[in-house]
């Protein structure tokens, strides 16, 4: 299907008239503005609830009161985008009219200097909200105003149908097919932009599904007490998908509250929601969806282990929303988090999972959240750089960051040796002295990564997910598994 599609009418010089959610914008600036002062503070919704009985254009007045969107880190059509350049290099009037409140709709057309007039919804002023009927009437009076006796529309959603009916040119950009159908009965000649078709790999990038990886932690109770019971490995099985889906959820969650800092960040921009290609809409359905049936399959589970799964889903909320914007605690509550998967899958299947276990992940996962953090702050411009969006550190923490890594990866070692010889150790090992093993390889994985993230070679990349493409540390793995059997078999 080619790009877009148009007819070959001639030239229009009517003015156009250009809507902005939907349109112009991929997003929608309503439940951008929803996001922006939810990030501020949680308690927020119970003002947006408040402001429901206002009405439509009382509501949005309120709201872009509090928060409005930043028009430069909107993402936009830019195919669209350039027809209207085009447009207004020819001398063609543009006037970008949405039912978004009036200043938005004026800030947005500020950033593009290609806008003759904006229209916009005035709740302040008890004016109406301004789509269908109302939008149309406004349009019709605005341009009749200028001289002008006929005018052309370019919008995108089924309201914009009772617009297009007064227009004698028709725009239809990232319409559904049943409102281009539709469309296209009363303007055979309107031009289309095509609308992109959600594509399944889009949403699997939404949810962050390779991020189930990290869940096999829960796992880690049942292999550490060397069990082969298939219930209870089905029970464990049924607990990774509910984490998988809760983890998914939440993600889904950040990145919508994150959507501005994750817009001019080099790779998040390319995120599906930071760049419109998921609309904010179908990612919060998409979520509470998730969230419903991963709370359902962790009752199937076990009570205590939907506790579990609500303590996560609270922390990581709440990492959401403050705890990553505080610095050396957020690196503390990721550790944590991970601690919290293998003390869940523990719960699931009723295996207590030892205090070596626990404490040897506290220390190494607390290594890694602090080598993405020096990895993030290595992609900034040296000390001339600011806070990294969304964070509170500095290029100037990098060298305490890496000591404070570095001596949580090596205390992780230190309590692995310990381990040894102590009486878990005993009673789990035929010969527990293979384990010594361990340490070495273990030692040169951390170092390795850590020399990697000083070289800049992450990239500001997860780690975990950094070596699940990494062959060293598939080998690496490989290895300590062949430690571990030979440890428990006793060679």
């Amino acid at each position: 299907m080619p790009p877009h599609t148009a007819t070959a009418a001639p030239h229009d010089n009517s003015p156009l008239y250009v809507d902005l959610d939907g349109t112009l914008t991929l997003s929608d600036t309503l439940y951008e503005s929803v996001m922006l002062l939810v990030s501020r503070n949680p308690l927020n919704l119970l003002r947006l609830l408040a402001w429901l009985l206002l009405g439509k254009a009382g509501f949005k007045h309120k709201l872009a009161d509090a928060v409005r969107p930043d028009p430069e880190r909107l993402p936009y059509h830019e195919r669209f985008v350039q027809y209207l350049r085009d447009e207004h290099a020819r001398g063609r009037p543009l006037v970008l009219a949405s039912a978004a409140d009036a200043r938005i709709v004026s800030e947005v057309a500020a950033h593009f200097k290609i806008f003759d007039a904006v229209l916009g919804t005035r709740g302040g002023a008890g004016g109406p909200n301004l789509s269908r009927d109302h939008k149309r009437a406004a349009i019709d009076a605005h341009a009749r105003a200028g001289g002008h006796t006929t005018w052309s529309y370019a919008g995108n959603s089924r309201d914009d149908l009772a617009v297009w009916q007064g227009s004698t040119q028709a725009v239809a950009v990232n319409a559904p097919p049943a409102v281009v159908r539709a469309l296209q009965r009363q303007h055979p000649q309107a031009r289309v932009f095509e609308q992109e078709p959600l594509k399944l790999k889009t949403v699997l990038r939404a949810i962050r599904l390779e991020q189930w990886s990290k869940n096999a932690l829960l796992f880690l109770p049942l292999l550490a007490a060397h069990s082969l019971d298939p219930a209870l490995w089905g029970l464990a099985t049924l607990a990774f998908v509910a984490f998988g889906l809760c983890a998914s959820a939440t993600y889904l969650f950040n990145d919508l509250l994150d959507l501005p800092n994750d817009r001019v960040h080099r790779l998040k921009r390319h995120r599906p929601l930071a760049s419109g290609t998921l609309s904010i809409g179908l990612a919060v359905v998409l979520g509470v969806v998730m969230m419903a049936l991963a709370f359902g399959l962790a009752l199937a589970v076990s009570g205590d282990f939907a506790a579990m799964l609500l303590a996560y889903t609270i922390t990581t909320l709440a990492y959401s929303l403050w705890l990553k914007r505080v610095a050396l605690l957020d690196v503390l509550v990721l550790s944590g988090l991970y601690t919290l998967r293998i003390g869940a899958g523990g719960v699931a299947v009723s295996v207590a999972p030892s205090y070596w276990l626990l404490a040897i992940s506290i220390f190494l996962f607390l290594s890694l959240a602090l080598v993405k953090r020096c990895a993030e702050l290595e992609e900034l411009d040296g000390e001339r750089a600011t806070l990294a969006p969304g964070r509170g550190y500095q290029p100037r923490d990098l060298a305490s960051l890496r000591a404070i890594g570095l001596s949580s990866g090596f205390l992780a070692v230190l309590v692995l040796t310990l381990y040894i010889d102590s009486q878990n150790s005993q009673a789990l090992y035929a010969q527990p002295e293979w384990l010594w093993g361990a340490a070495p390889v273990l030692l040169l994985w951390l170092m390795r990564i850590w020399l990697k993230t000083g070289r800049r070679e992450l990239h500001s990349e997860d780690p975990l997910q950094f070596a699940l493409r990494d062959p060293f540390s598939w080998v690496t793995l490989g290895v300590m598994g062949a430690i571990g059997l030979a440890a428990t078999v006793g060679l």
